[in-house]
């Protein structure tokens, strides 16, 4: 797989020696983007599942009808923030696969 980091440190050595380039973040400096996705999406997985526990504790008798709405809208919510993102994320890898090399 191709790595930036190291095709930069192997131009810069053919051209003479010149001073390494250093990473602009360091790996253990915070999570990566696979990890905030994953992060991401998993806090959209627990407002469905938080709702879902609301309609369920509301047809038992349980909770309030505003609760059960609150927590379908706060749902409903995060579920079109992640697929605004995904879509935003899709165009972007397409304008880069279009980009001439």
């Amino acid at each position: 797989m191709f790595n930036p980091m190291q095709a930069a440190k192997a131009y810069a050595q053919i051209q003479g020696g010149a001073a390494p380039i250093k990473p602009m973040r360091e790996q253990d400096e915070g999570p990566d983007f696979a990890q905030m996705v994953n992060g991401a999406m998993n806090a959209v997985v627990d407002t469905g599942k938080r709702a879902e526990s609301q309609v369920i504790a509301h047809a038992n008798g349980k909770a309030e009808l505003v609760d059960v709405v609150t927590a379908l809208a706060s749902a409903q919510q995060s579920l079109e923030t992640a697929m605004a993102v995904r879509d935003q994320v899709i165009s972007a890898y397409k304008e880069i696969m279009q980009m001439a090399i």
